[in-house]
């Protein structure tokens, strides 16, 4: 009796995913001595007592907002924390979009750097913006634009990191990052080669002459193997391929974890279920609806469980794989394609 219920949820899930998009969450990291609470939660900048912190962090604080996230997570330590320990374990469990940790030092970025990287090898969908961080990841923005000047207050790359968390957390899935100004930044340190710098996997500021903008909405991967092409390189595409698997997982949990038998049967309606999904999702130009986004039984993870404990599936064709169903394992495969935002224009004119 499972099917309609969980076919409501995925249907609810697609029909939102453009409001949802623009209710990310920023997870801030600030050392503060005038807050005691270890962890607050805004959903505004005008729930926030001005007594409540430091003028630095109020600052932090405000720029975050800027770019409307539904709400920011702020993790407190003491001033004389030499470390970021203890607030990570408290955000290991929370949900949230991006981390910023502004004033971070390098040392620190490279710690950063590899926690959410575990996180994200154990399914979490942690995203962390840091300054100058070349991490060769999807899940690591490597922002890395010097000389911010916001009249007459300059802000190293590291503070402005939490401004960049509020954009990214804030963006609509009917646009990338690209492009995006910040018109309250008045200078910023110019680039020679912007171009290069997009190529390594930063993502900085640039001035087109009115107004000071994202240059491309980008992550820090460079190295391109295996599953990971060219499209992980996007911020927007890795957005969007994190909710799909946050809505999956987390539908998963609460109607097949526990509740039904593992039969082929039973997996099929589950595969039909986020197929109806990937359509409403394609109704909503997030998925490419001309392209078979499509989700099935992984013939080969399967398959080779099968032969992992020296059982002899080669006279099995994919079907029998299929509805061999192995132990307590619900084995997802599939394809989709990501519909990104329009970014280049290539334009020949003949006359």
């Amino acid at each position: 009796m499972g099917l309609p219920a969980i076919n409501i949820e995925f249907i609810g899930k697609a029909e939102n995913v453009i409001k949802r998009s623009q209710l990310g969450i920023v997870a801030l990291i600030l050392k503060d001595e005038v807050q005691t609470a270890d962890t607050v939660v805004y959903k505004s900048f005008d729930e926030i007592e001005m007594d409540e912190w430091s003028p630095k962090n109020l600052d932090y604080i405000q720029k975050t907002f800027m770019g409307t996230p539904s709400k920011i997570i702020i993790e407190r330590l003491p001033t004389t924390a030499e470390n970021y320990t203890d607030a990570l374990v408290r955000l290991n469990n929370k949900r949230f979009n991006y981390l910023a940790i502004p004033g971070i030092e390098d040392k620190d970025s490279a710690i950063i750097d590899s926690w959410v990287k575990s996180k994200r090898n154990q399914k979490k969908t942690f995203k962390a913006v840091l300054p100058n961080t070349p991490a060769d990841h999807e899940g690591v923005i490597n922002f890395t634009t010097a000389g911010i000047k916001v009249g007459e207050k300059e802000y190293t790359t590291s503070d402005y990191t939490c401004r960049i968390a509020g954009i990214l957390a804030g963006l609509p899935f009917t646009r990338s990052a690209t492009y995006y100004e910040l018109p309250e930044i008045d200078t910023i340190t110019e680039l020679e080669d912007p171009d290069e710098a997009v190529d390594n996997g930063e993502l900085i500021l640039i001035n087109d002459g009115e107004v000071i903008k994202i240059g491309r909405g980008v992550n820090s991967l460079t190295t391109l193997i295996g599953v990971k092409t060219e499209d992980f390189k996007s911020i927007r595409v890795m957005e969007v391929q994190d909710m799909i698997k946050d809505d999956i997982r987390t539908t998963f949990d609460k109607y097949y974890i526990g509740k039904l038998n593992n039969t082929y049967d039973n997996q099929v309606l589950f595969f039909q279920s986020i197929n109806v999904y990937f359509t409403g999702l394609g109704d909503q130009e997030i998925l490419d609806s001309n392209f078979d986004n499509l989700a099935e039984v992984s013939v080969k993870k399967q398959r080779a469980a099968w032969e992992k404990i020296s059982v002899d599936t080669s006279d099995w064709d994919d079907q029998k794989v299929k509805e061999r169903t192995f132990k307590r394992n619900v084995f997802l495969g599939g394809k989709i394609k990501i519909v990104d935002a329009m970014e280049d224009l290539d334009l020949d004119i003949a006359i």
